[in-house]
């Protein structure tokens, strides 16, 4: 029974969605990541955001670009995460 719960979570990382804010780096890009939540007394919709160090192994994401990201094992001091795929330029609203 124990092993089993083992087994469903081993391939169980998070994902994030966010946009590329720099691309200048070799093989590393710092990825925005904005979430909505609201606030516990207030109830008003606030905006937070967090910069994730992304490994990106060929150069692909651009500055602007709406990536994902997913965990992985630390690969340098800040790199905790890597590139999976990249959806595009970012539209304007």
């Amino acid at each position: 029974m124990e092993n089993e719960i083992k087994d469903t979570r081993k391939n169980f990382r998070k994902e994030r969605e966010g946009v590329v804010l720099s691309d200048c780096q070799n093989k590393t890009i710092v990825v925005e990541v904005t979430r909505r939540t609201s606030h516990p007394l207030y109830k008003k919709v606030v905006k937070s955001s967090k910069k994730y160090y992304a490994h990106d192994e060929e150069n692909k994401a651009k500055k602007g670009d709406k990536v994902t990201i997913t965990e992985t094992r630390p690969l340098s001091k800040l790199k905790r995460w890597r590139l999976v795929k990249v959806h595009g330029k970012e539209q304007q609203s």
